[in-house]
């Protein structure tokens, strides 16, 4: 099983971070930080003769690794009651390339599971449910199967160290993705 972990935080080493790697530590994982690669935002042409237009940034990248990975893990903080910046615009460029007669984004990711990991502040295992059902609906869209979430609370770096029932859901989906 290969896992591919999309971390949507624009802080390094932060608590969304900190708990993904917990969960796929010592499995064969790729790790990719949505921030640190160039990801554009497109003019929504779908319904226009000539679609979208090409974009010459980092994204079809990450269209390869999600074809090369039968698990895809989702990790945010909880920004303003939603996924952060990054993780909207990795999700936005679905519209494009999902119908990109190059690849065949919709039926792989229905080969996929999906899993999603959100931390945040005060109240967040409340505040961040409505985020959830967010990633559930996109799951439903494209058919990927939606396993399970983790959310954490933690808003300083290493505070999710204190949230016990996250860090033990995470060491359990570790034992599972072995």
């Amino acid at each position: 099983m290969k896992i591919l972990t999309l971390l949507g935080s624009t802080r390094k080493n932060g608590n969304s971070e900190t708990l993904a790697r917990k969960a796929v530590e010592g499995t064969d994982h790729t790790i990719v930080t949505l921030a640190d690669l160039t990801i554009e935002a497109i003019t929504d042409l779908r319904h226009t003769p000539e679609g979208f237009s090409p974009v010459d940034d980092d994204y079809e990248k990450l269209v390869t690794l999600m074809e090369e990975h039968d698990v895809l893990l989702f990790a945010t903080p909880l920004y303003w009651y939603g996924m952060s910046g990054p993780m909207k615009d990795f999700f936005d460029r679905w519209s494009q390339y999902l119908r990109d007669d190059r690849f065949n984004l919709k039926e792989e990711l229905k080969k996929k599971k999906a899993y999603v990991i959100i931390t945040g502040g005060t109240s967040a295992k409340v505040k961040g449910l409505p985020l959830v059902q967010q990633f559930n609906y996109i799951c439903e869209f494209v058919n990927m199967e939606f396993v399970d979430y983790i959310i954490g609370a933690g808003v300083k770096p290493g505070e999710i160290l204190n949230d016990e029932a996250s860090l033990l859901k995470a060491a359990r989906w570790n034992e599972a993705f072995k």
